[in-house]
């Protein structure tokens, strides 16, 4: 197929669908990921579609409402993630009683944590594999499993969480921006990152840089509420904001 086709019938898709995923692209066309993304950046920079996070939404649908699975993400600016990943748990002590939120990024934190005496607590069910197979003292929440994001939610989780308290957290996020602060597309999760946020002393959000000036459907903290560890802040703008750590 011409690579002109292929743009068209890409804009098509989006506009027909509202968003997709770079997975989903790679199937329908039979090519590799890279040439989806280098698709998606040209169609981006000319104004067809926006390029976000693990895929593309349509201009009129600026919000992005749907999460991309697990193990689509794994791999996703996967260098980038080890980067922030590994500074993250360079911050945790012998005494520390953490909270680490499920995700890709936050996952990448288990192989460099070597605080035997911590305790940490998750609603990440892989997460909570990891850290014990490394024999690390875990608490997992208890509560709905949600199958796309291997995350713990639901008002069970809420309320396991509620009774907790800890020294340092670390979070992961759809999308980050001045307006709308740290954003996720389920409201499930949403309101558990927001409960153990509130009750943290200490709270990092893990990003790389892709999720500036993204936005999902709903809003777990303002922008001031927490630290952000990413790989690069190159827009003027965000350079400004005084909670940034580049590692």
């Amino acid at each position: 197929m011409l690579t002109e086709k292929r743009f068209e019938e890409i804009v098509n898709l989006v506009n027909e669908k509202g968003n997709v995923t770079v997975q989903e692209l790679k199937d329908i066309f039979q090519i590799s990921e890279s040439t989806i993304r280098r698709d998606l950046t040209v169609l981006h920079e000319n104004g067809k579609l926006i390029k976000v996070f693990g895929g593309a939404i349509a201009l009129e649908n600026s919000i992005f409402t749907r999460d991309i699975r697990v193990d689509e993400r794994k791999q996703l600016n996967r260098e980038e993630k080890i980067k922030i990943a590994q500074y993250a748990a360079s911050l945790i002590r012998e005494d520390d009683f953490v909270y680490i939120d499920a995700g890709t990024t936050t996952e990448y934190m288990i192989p460099y944590i070597d605080k035997l005496q911590a305790t940490f607590v998750t609603n990440g069910v892989s997460h909570a594999q990891r850290l014990a197979a490394a024999g690390l003292h875990v608490i997992l929440i208890g509560g709905e499993l949600k199958e796309s994001t291997e995350a713990v939610v639901g008002s069970t989780a809420i309320v396991n969480v509620q009774k907790y308290h800890f020294t340092k957290g670390f979070w992961g996020t759809n999308g980050i921006s001045r307006k709308s602060g740290f954003t996720t597309p389920d409201f499930d999760e949403a309101m558990v990152k927001q409960v153990s946020m509130e009750n943290t002393s200490q709270r990092y959000i893990l990003c790389d840089s892709s999720k500036f000036n993204q936005e999902s459907a709903v809003t777990f903290a303002n922008l001031e509420s927490a630290i952000i560890i990413t790989d690069k802040a190159e827009d003027p703008q965000i350079k400004k904001w005084n909670n940034i750590i580049v590692p």
